[in-house]
C-alpha cells in the first residue's frame, strides 16, 4: 500500500493527514480551528435560540462541512485545545 506524499520546499518529507471526524462531544465550540482553516472546511453549529424545544444545555459545536476542501496541513488540531480531531493518511 502506497502513502500519498510530498516534500516541503526545504526538501524534508511531508504526509498529508485528512480530518475525518471531530468529536462534537469534546468541541467546546471556541472557533479557533475554524479560524485556522483557510479552505472553508469547517462550520460552527449553533443551537437554535428561537427554537421551544430545544435543549437548554444545548451547546455550540464544530463540524466538518467540506471535507473536500481538506489539504490535510492540520492546522485545525494543532490550534484545538480539546484535541477532538481525528486525521488519516490516504493511501494510493
Amino acid at each position: 500500500m502506497t502513502v500519498l506524499a510530498y516534500k516541503t520546499k526545504g526538501g524534508k518529507d511531508w504526509v498529508p493527514r485528512y480530518v475525518v471526524s471531530i468529536n462534537q462531544e469534546d468541541c467546546i465550540g471556541c472557533g479557533r480551528c475554524f479560524k485556522a482553516c483557510g479552505r472553508d472546511v469547517l462550520m460552527l453549529i449553533t443551537p437554535d435560540e428561537d427554537d421551544e424545544d430545544a435543549d437548554d444545555d444545548a451547546k455550540s459545536y464544530m463540524s466538518i462541512a467540506n471535507v473536500e476542501n481538506c489539504i490535510g496541513c492540520e492546522a485545525c488540531s494543532r490550534v484545538c485545545p480539546k484535541k477532538c480531531f481525528t486525521h488519516e493518511e490516504v493511501s494510493l
